[in-house]
C-alpha cells in the first residue's frame, strides 16, 4: 500500500500549492464564482489525499488489502474526475466537463464506503466481537 501513501502524500502537496496558486495567482484571471470552484477542487483534493493515506496507515492492522485498494483506487478516480473536472471549468469554463464533475462524487462515495465495508470487515475487529 505505499502507492496509496505516496500518491496521498503528493496529492496532499499539489492540493496545498493549488490552493496558493487559487489565493494568489487565480485572483485577477477568474471571477468569483471560478475562483470558489478552484477552491473546491483544492479542498476536495486535501479530504482525499488524507483519505489516501489513511487507507495506507490501515494496510498493516488487519484490514483486508483488497478492500483498501478497491477504496483508494476510488479515492484516486475521484480526485482525478471531480477535482480534475473543477479545475478544468474554473480555469477554461469548458462548460461540458461538469458532466464528469458527479461521476468524481461517486467516486468518492464508493471510496469511503468501501474504507468502511473494509474496517467492519478486519480480522481485528472480529475478534473484539467474540
Amino acid at each position: 500500500m505505499i502507492w496509496a501513501l505516496v500518491t496521498g502524500a503528493l496529492l496532499a502537496l499539489t492540493a496545498v500549492m493549488a490552493g496558493a496558486f487559487g489565493a494568489h495567482g487565480l485572483r485577477n484571471v477568474v471571477d468569483a464564482r471560478g475562483l470558489e470552484v478552484f477552491e473546491m477542487a483544492a479542498t476536495y483534493q486535501m479530504y482525499h489525499a488524507l483519505g489516501l493515506i489513511l487507507v495506507a496507515a490501515l494496510a498493516g492492522f488487519g484490514v483486508s488489502r483488497k478492500l483498501l485498494t478497491a477504496a483508494a483506487a476510488f479515492m484516486l478516480a475521484g480526485v482525478v474526475l471531480f477535482s480534475g473536472s473543477l479545475y478544468a471549468l474554473a480555469l477554461f469554463q469548458t462548460k461540458g466537463i461538469g458532466l464528469i464533475t458527479p461521476i468524481g462524487g461517486l467516486c468518492f462515495m464508493i471510496g469511503w464506503s468501501l474504507l468502511a465495508l473494509a474496517a467492519l470487515t478486519c480480522k481485528a475487529h472480529s475478534k473484539q466481537i467474540e
